[in-house]
């Protein structure tokens, strides 16, 4: 199974882990997901691997923004 967010594309990172001595071994960051269970426009549910961002992002209330008048 790839670790890979569906919905953004966010993979694993690699990079180097760098001691007190300056010694680079290599490493990886990995993106934090999770199994969530979506439901779309027709009503169908499907089980998708979403990074917890993603999930946060589509949770939040969608706001209105006023816009301010011009004098």
């Amino acid at each position: 199974m790839a670790k890979k967010c569906e919905i953004t594309g966010k993979k694993p990172m690699t990079g180097y882990r760098v001691s007190h001595s300056q010694r680079h071994t290599k490493r990886r960051w990995l993106p934090n997901l999770r199994k969530v269970t979506v439901v779309d426009e027709q009503g169908n549910k499907k089980q998708v691997k979403m990074s917890v961002k993603a999930l946060r992002t589509l949770s939040k209330p969608v706001r209105i923004r006023k816009k301010k008048k011009q004098d």
